[in-house]
């Protein structure tokens, strides 16, 4: 079985894991959830952190054939389309994106134009489908919850899980964002949880506890024993009482306006207006 390499990058200030993942033999390479720095009080974009990842590319000498979504993130931007243009590669996500543009397309009341059919994506993935790159294979898990469109990818012995499971000691993700379910994010991670104790589990966030500095990387046996949300012994009841009363107590997120409707574009910034300015929306008592 071939073993990817698997390089991290970490953002503070949205504490998002970028991955780099390759087949070191003849460089082929994915990038999964790449973030586009933007300050949420001047609204202004920088790319630091995606110039980090070409920066990688560059000097590993790898092509990108895949630059991957695990859904539309809702804590930051991401920079998929500026990947693109410097380092090639096909921009995907999970097929049920769909749901989620049809969601959002109403709560900001986009223009005509905005087709809620994935059609900004150059690709949609099915669950269950496979990808290549290199001699590697990327398996393709569906696990809603968070959103209706999450994505896990599990290449080799590793699965990068993106937003259903945290560190053992954060827990699970949200649910109580638009076509969120706590139930459904349950049954995901069952499926999850059947993979054998030794897969590696690469996480997309890291919102550690004080004491603790940032980490990505765990397996699914420490999950099982020490999973303060989905541990053995955890009734499927008991964590939608968990996850639910939790969600009630969590801020919105910093970004959340600014990325879903950067997301669900594929990255891509909203047309701009005759002034020839881009802009966002601001939805006023209604989420």
């Amino acid at each position: 079985m071939q073993v990817p390499i698997i390089q991290e990058f970490f953002d503070n200030v949205t504490a998002t894991v970028c991955y780099v993942v390759y087949d070191k033999p003849n460089g082929s390479a994915i990038i999964i959830d790449s973030v586009l720095d933007y300050d949420p009080k001047s609204g202004r974009t920088s790319t630091k952190c995606a110039d980090g990842v070409i920066s990688y590319i560059k000097d590993h000498q790898l092509t990108v054939q895949w630059i991957l979504e695990t859904h539309a993130h809702a804590d930051h931007l991401s920079a998929a389309p500026y990947l693109k243009e410097h380092l090639g590669g096909k921009i995907a996500i999970g097929e049920k994106i769909t749901e989620v543009q049809t969601i959002f397309k109403d709560i900001f009341n986009l223009e005509k134009e905005f087709l809620p059919n994935g059609s900004q994506f150059d690709y949609l993935i099915k669950a269950g489908e496979s990808l290549s790159f290199g001699d590697l294979t990327l398996e393709t898990i569906a696990v809603p919850g968070h959103t209706p469109a999450d994505l896990a990818y599990k290449i080799s012995d590793a699965i990068f899980v993106g937003d259903s499971l945290f560190l053992p000691d954060v827990g699970t993700a949200r649910c109580d964002f638009p076509g969120g379910s706590a139930k459904t994010l349950w049954q995901s991670i069952q499926k999850l949880l059947s993979y054998p104790p030794e897969t590696k589990l690469f996480m997309c966030h890291d919102y550690p506890p004080a004491g603790r500095k940032p980490m990505f990387e765990t397996t699914l046996g420490e999950q099982k024993r020490a999973s303060i949300h989905v541990r053995d012994g955890i009734t499927e009841s008991e964590f939608i009482a968990l996850r639910e009363s939790r969600d009630k107590t969590l801020p919105m997120p910093v970004l959340l306006l600014p990325s879903v409707q950067v997301n669900i574009r594929a990255g891509k910034l909203p047309p701009k207006e005759d002034n020839g300015v881009t802009y966002l929306k601001i939805p006023i008592n209604l989420l």
